[in-house]
């Protein structure tokens, strides 16, 4: 599969965004942490670059209110998180945006289910090793 292009939105539609990414050369994560457990995070994680909003990025609540505007956060209207942005650190290789592929408008399911997964032990803080269980994941 090549990069192609998705549309993603929150569920009222009030954020809409663009992203370019190719989930079979990506793969896309999920974490065990208490944030990504309890939203139920399932994401792809693209450069920013290959990231485009589009609409209601003032629609957006921050979770962090110390991140500047724009961040990610979740729409204030309909409680949907479509994406987060990540800033540079010590343990990433750059800038990215980490895109909730259940927000990915025009995603195939089987393209989804085709692409893989990497998991993360965030609840040990073993981020770099999959938890023992991945099931509930």
């Amino acid at each position: 599969m090549a990069t192609k292009t998705y549309r993603g939105s929150c569920y009222c539609k009030r954020v809409t965004f663009e992203v370019d990414v190719d989930l079979q050369a990506t793969g896309t994560g999920k974490c065990n942490c208490t944030s990504c457990w309890k939203s139920r995070w399932w994401a792809v994680q693209v450069r920013p670059e290959a990231f485009r909003p589009l609409t209601g990025v003032d629609e957006l609540h921050e979770r962090r209110p110390e991140v500047k505007s724009g961040r990610g956060g979740f729409c204030k209207h309909c409680g949907v998180a479509p994406y987060r942005w990540v800033d540079p650190a010590e343990w990433n290789d750059g800038a990215y945006v980490s895109i909730n592929v259940a927000a990915l408008d025009d995603l195939d399911p089987a393209e989804l289910a085709a692409a893989p997964v990497q998991y993360m032990d965030g609840h040990a803080d073993s981020w770099w090793s999959a938890p023992a269980e991945t099931r509930h994941l």
